[in-house]
């Protein structure tokens, strides 16, 4: 069943189990509108030729759908919305604690492949035994400054 939000005009694929006789409260993923739809009342069907066609149900009154106004405000209980919002940004400092030690571990792998290939790479690098020394050097000033600390 294709739904078409009467504020944007968006249109959203819904399986029809999702939506009770009854109707229900609908939430626009793209212009977060909420309105309330009626499956028994207007039924919009798009064909692959993009026409669209009004189809009533029989023994139904026929009412008429106006378009909520911007300010349009009602009682909406968490969760109860069809097409839910979803956070595009959802960083914690759980992650952030998770690629600081991704990164040393990757640091730390470089260190010791460069180490250990540093003569075959030594004619590709001339320098890379000098930088690999004054990394150590470095490194066990870091540790040293550490310890002090304490």
């Amino acid at each position: 069943m294709i739904i078409v939000c009467p504020s944007c005009g968006k249109n959203f694929d819904v399986n029809e189990n999702l939506i009770p006789d009854k109707g229900r409260l609908l939430k626009c993923g793209s212009c977060d509108q909420t309105w309330f739809f009626n499956r028994n009342e207007n039924v919009e069907i798009k064909t692959s030729s993009n026409e669209v066609f009004e189809v009533e149900k029989p023994n139904i009154k026929e009412k008429k759908i106006k378009k909520p106004e911007l300010n349009f405000s009602t009682n909406i209980k968490k969760g109860s919305e069809l097409v839910k919002y979803q956070p595009k940004y959802n960083f914690t400092v759980g992650k952030f604690l998770n690629y600081i030690i991704v990164s040393i571990i990757t640091f730390v792998t470089i260190i010791i492949v460069l180490d250990t290939f540093k003569n075959p790479l030594s004619n590709i690098f001339p320098n890379l035994e000098l930088l690999l020394y004054n990394l150590f050097e470095t490194l066990r000033d870091l540790i040293l400054f550490a310890k002090d600390l304490n």
